[in-house]
């Protein structure tokens, strides 16, 4: 099952949208429950906050109401004790006091022993002198003298405001009475802290309970409208996702449950029957040959996190409908599981329609394809759209380099632009439209293609190049043999009127041809006489010359006296030998126009015939600093005279090394063409004018002019090799340009394989030297 790594639509799994459509609550009985706990938990919170202040008040009063019981019991019980263990007739408040020990549990409690007509006998503390009957201490209306021991413990009021607890118990013999007071004060300062205490705790845990009051009822206010912002978003979003034909997916990984929205179902044609469907059940509704959901469980398994999926599944019509899936993983916080959230859009309609688009782009390339024309289609972006295999043959294009959507500049750069060696309009067609043109070229292999380009719609332009070359050759003959009907009928018209003429006119050029060869040899015997003669008679003073000077160069004999001397004696042996090949040039070229040079061409090896005639001018190459090249493929051979093949490429880099300035190169190149060999000397010198091309190779000809010249020659070097390199059946171009460099191609005729396995065979064929200029040689 294909992934991609990008998904268009997720949502997060503690978001509104996700928690809010499992979470939907479903039964209207759970929605009236809710609503009713909203109102009734306030009103429980505020009846238990009223039960919990009325237990704590009645519990704190109970604790004082058991403090005072308790209290009266003891002050009961201790008068009891006191009335025993007093004897009257001794009673002393030393006595008293041994009765009633210092203690915290006793404090403040004062013992009296009263006499039987109330008056006070003795005290412990003692009281003030004022004081000294039982009704000066308890007061005017107290019962406890009236009551006596049935009375028991009772809470008085003594007339200075404080409040004891007073019990009276009678002596034995009717010898008087023992009253016990006791400060209520001191009893109560222990319940007092404890009722503080709770009162601070009951009040806290009230703050707490109003607090989480105000707190849910916030919350409830604002989970209603949470619930009424989550039901609008997921209407509108429901409406959404409907409108366009999109369903949302919200697949628990862990559980195996998958969550559909209803635009969904809807989608499908499905109802909805429970909150969940089970992976089994929608992995069912997939078609088997787009995948299962299996596969893409193991991928999400190994840690992948997005989806882009196309796949069909079944409608409840039983008819499949297209569906790309796009969703991402994303974690639960609730749980920590995974959840693969996203959407599923109908692309029905579009997979129709690429189907439908592919058929018609795979019947149009079929179409170009059948076609018998080059073809191409570029767009506006002159990025390749369309091409046949006609126009990948034409620019000897592979498939893979003529891929759609490549530029102009790269599909060309990879591919072989066809030599063009003319381009003509066609008839009739104006080339000022810049929307159209359609013009016709001959090839350099003789075809003629007719061309024409279009711009289209959307600005790019289409090509078409047609073969017409069967066309063009039939329109040749045509107007050949047009020309050559209207010449046949002047010449039959002017015939009858010449033809007493021509035989008169026949015979006097017979004659005067006769008698002009015969001038003819007898000049071109005299010079050539003359030109063997005066090199003889040259050559033997010359040699003196050169002898000489370099003697006295050289100071064999002994030095001349003065140093100026040697440079003139250099001088002297340099011009002499600068003359005396000035002179064998004029002797050779006298040879060749006298038919007297014969060549024994026979294979020889083009590396060391290069070599040979490098070494010749590795000296002045070297003085000047320019680099000589050589790349020779290895195996060549050159048919050729070895002495006439030394003098063709010594004169070529000899020429290219005068010409070529300081800190230059001269590079020699040889290639296999076919049935021919090519050699080439290239320089990056001086150049030559492109309209002193066509004077080159003349006898006694310069390209430079008189005044301007710098380099010294006879001006038959290039005379001399392009003869000899005829003489061998080849030929000679050259091509330059001025301050870029000159190249010099010669083309010589390959060695046959019987001329290299019987080399002997080959030393017997001899060539007769002809006259410059005999064969045609093209500069370029």
């Amino acid at each position: 099952m294909p992934e991609a790594a990008s998904a268009s639509f997720s949502a997060r799994a503690d978001s509104s949208l996700a928690v809010s459509w499992p979470m939907r609550v479903r039964d209207p009985r759970l929605g009236l429950i809710e609503r009713w706990l909203r109102y009734a938990v306030p009103g429980i919170l505020a009846v238990f906050l009223a039960c919990l202040v009325g237990l704590a008040a009645l519990h704190i009063q109970g604790q004082r109401a058991e403090i005072l019981a308790g209290a009266k019991a003891e002050v009961e019980g201790f008068a009891r004790l006191a009335a025993r263990a007093i004897v009257p007739s001794a009673g002393k408040a030393s006595d008293l006091r041994v009765l009633m020990p210092e203690s915290e549990r006793h404090l403040g409690r004062r013992l009296l022993l009263v006499r039987p007509d109330t008056r006070i006998a003795a005290a412990h503390p003692p009281l003030p002198s004022d004081a000294t009957t039982l009704a000066q201490v308890l007061g005017d209306s107290e019962p406890l003298s009236g009551l006596g021991e049935r009375a028991g413990a009772m809470a008085l009021d003594l007339p200075g405001g404080e409040s004891v607890l007073a019990a009276i118990h009678s002596l034995p013999d009717g010898a008087g009475q023992v009253a016990v007071l006791q400060p209520i004060e001191p009893l109560m300062r222990g319940w007092s802290a404890r009722a503080r205490d709770q009162i601070v705790l009951v009040g806290a845990a009230i703050l707490v309970i109003v607090g989480v009051g105000l707190a849910y009822g916030l919350q409830s206010r604002q989970a209603t409208r949470a619930d009424r912002a989550r039901e609008q978003i997921r209407g509108r979003l429901e409406t959404a996702l409907r409108r366009g034909a999109c369903g949302l997916w919200d697949w628990d990984i862990a559980r195996g449950r998958i969550y559909w929205s209803d635009s969904m179902y809807a989608l499908l044609g499905y109802q909805r029957q429970h909150e969940y469907l089970s992976f089994g059940a929608v992995n069912a509704l997939v078609h088997p040959d787009d995948g299962d959901l299996y596969s893409l469980a193991r991928g999400l398994a190994a840690a992948q996190t997005c989806v882009d999926h196309a796949f069909r599944m079944r409608g409840a019509d039983g008819a499949y409908v297209w569906l790309r899936a796009r969703a991402e993983v994303m974690p639960d916080a609730t749980d920590g599981g995974r959840h693969l959230v996203g959407i599923a859009t109908d692309i029905t309609e579009q997979r129709a329609l690429e189907e439908t688009n592919a058929a018609s782009d795979m019947r149009l390339r079929d179409a170009v394809e059948a076609i018998s024309e080059a073809f191409v289609l570029w767009d506006t972006g002159n990025r390749l759209v369309l091409c046949n295999s006609k126009f990948r043959h034409l620019h000897a294009l592979s498939p893979e380099d003529a891929q759609s959507g490549r530029s102009y500049t790269d599909v060309m750069g990879r591919g072989v632009l066809p030599q063009v060696r003319r381009e003509s309009p066609e008839a009739g067609l104006a080339l000022t439209d810049m929307a159209a043109r359609t013009f016709e070229a001959e090839l350099t292999d003789g075809r003629w293609l007719q061309i024409s380009e279009r711009r289209t719609k959307d600005g790019g332009y289409v090509s078409v190049g047609t073969d017409i070359t069967s066309l063009k050759r039939h329109q040749e003959q045509l107007q050949a043999s047009e020309r050559e009907l209207i010449e046949t009928v002047k010449d039959l018209k002017r015939s009858r009127r010449t033809l007493e003429l021509q035989t008169q006119q026949l015979a006097d050029l017979a004659e005067r041809y006769l008698d002009q060869k015969a001038a003819a040899e007898a000049a071109s015997q005299a010079k050539s006489e003359f030109l063997a003669n005066m090199s003889h008679e040259l050559r033997t003073p010359l040699n003196a010359i050169i002898g000489f000077a370099d003697v006295m160069e050289n100071a064999v004999l002994g030095p001349l006296g003065t140093p100026r001397y040697t440079e003139y004696c250099r001088d002297i042996r340099e011009s002499g030998s600068h003359l005396l090949s000035m002179i064998d040039d004029i002797l050779n070229m006298a040879r060749l126009e006298a038919r007297r040079v014969r060549l024994n061409p026979r294979p020889i090896p083009a590396e060391a015939a290069v070599a040979s005639a490098l070494g010749l001018v590795e000296a002045a190459a070297r003085d000047k600093g320019i680099a000589l090249g050589v790349d020779v493929q290895p195996g060549i051979e050159l048919l050729a005279d070895p002495s006439a093949m030394q003098q063709i490429l010594a004169n070529l880099v000899q020429n290219a090394v005068k010409f070529t300035p300081a800190g230059g190169r001269v590079a020699v190149r040889v290639r296999r063409a076919g049935a021919s060999t090519h050699l080439f000397v290239e320089d990056s010198g001086i150049g030559i004018p492109r309209a002193d091309l066509a004077r080159l190779g003349r006898p006694f000809t310069q390209v430079e002019a008189q005044m301007t010249r710098s380099h010294k020659g006879s001006g038959l070097g290039l005379a001399i090799t392009r003869s000899m390199v005829e003489l061998h059946g080849g030929s000679l171009r050259i091509r330059s340009e001025e301050t870029v460099g000159t190249v010099v191609l010669v083309r010589l005729p390959a060695p046959a394989a019987e001329q290299k396995e019987q080399p002997g065979r080959a030393a017997g064929t001899k060539r007769e030297a002809v006259r410059p200029g005999a064969r045609r040689s093209a500069a370029a």
